[in-house]
């Protein structure tokens, strides 16, 4: 059996579950999340715990049991305490700025880059070095994050560009001269 999918999701008291037609919705203090989960899974709603039970031992039952029971977790979490990303600009004249929502980068290009985030999810700018991306979603915070990285991931040779907080760069060393 699955070590994570036969684990209970706990609800805190404030979080409220409801399950139709395979449309699963959780409502707590921080919003309302819905996610469509797969329809052989089946999922348990009691008044303290999920329980997310698979109807057979096959590989795809198997995969699925722990994912939706991850999924399910993660929205739990959303809705109460949320998720948040923190990148770090590393570089000179690198710098992040907010424009009313928008994100605005100056990392090296002939233009500042512009990234504009889906609903639901806030970018925070607490100095021109560091941006935090903040929401309940889990899954469109990390998809915010990677997009915001994407655009000058960190380079191995002077470790400048765009990393998350704590990533270590592996550096290489450079050319040596002719001899």
């Amino acid at each position: 059996m699955s070590r994570v999918g036969k684990q209970p999701v706990a609800l805190p008291p404030g979080v409220e579950v409801q399950l139709a037609e395979h449309r699963l919705t959780v409502r707590g203090p921080r919003g309302l999340l819905e996610r469509k989960l797969h329809p052989e899974m089946r999922v348990e709603i009691r008044p303290d715990q999920i329980l997310v039970l698979r109807p057979t031992d096959g590989k795809l039952h198997r995969s699925l049991h722990g994912l939706t029971r991850s999924l399910i977790q993660n929205m739990v979490q959303g809705v109460t305490a949320g998720f948040q990303k923190n990148l770090e600009l590393a570089g000179v004249g690198y710098r992040a700025a907010k424009q009313g929502d928008r994100l605005v980068l100056t990392v090296g290009y002939s233009h500042p880059v512009e990234i504009a985030p889906p609903e639901g999810i806030a970018i925070e700018v607490p100095n021109p070095t560091t941006v935090q991306v903040k929401g309940n979603d889990k899954e469109l915070v990390g998809q915010l994050a990677a997009r915001i990285r994407e655009v000058r991931p960190p380079e191995p040779y002077k470790g400048k560009g765009i990393r998350y907080a704590g990533e270590v760069v592996r550096r290489k060393v450079g050319k040596t001269g002719k001899k």
